[in-house]
């Protein structure tokens, strides 16, 4: 086996093995939270954490609009 074959066995075997591989786990833990989001927010009765927590996520969503609001892109 000569290095050029080698090297793109090298290469070819660890990034494309490699980095699919990692970007296949991350699709499978974003997909698996995401559901579990969906069907957490579908549910009838919410969380406790979800009721302490709804509040403080209004007021940062409404802060963020006026900040967004009171500054124009031009100054």
């Amino acid at each position: 086996m000569s290095i050029l074959s080698g090297t793109i066995l090298g290469f070819f075997f660890g990034f494309f093995f490699g980095g699919g591989c990692a970007l296949a786990v991350l699709y499978a833990i974003y997909s698996g939270g995401y559901r579990k989001a969906l069907a957490d927010s579908l549910r009838e009765e919410k969380s406790d954490l979800y009721r302490r927590w709804l509040p403080h996520a209004r007021k940062q969503i409404e802060r963020e609009r006026q900040k967004a609001g009171a500054s124009t892109p031009f100054g």
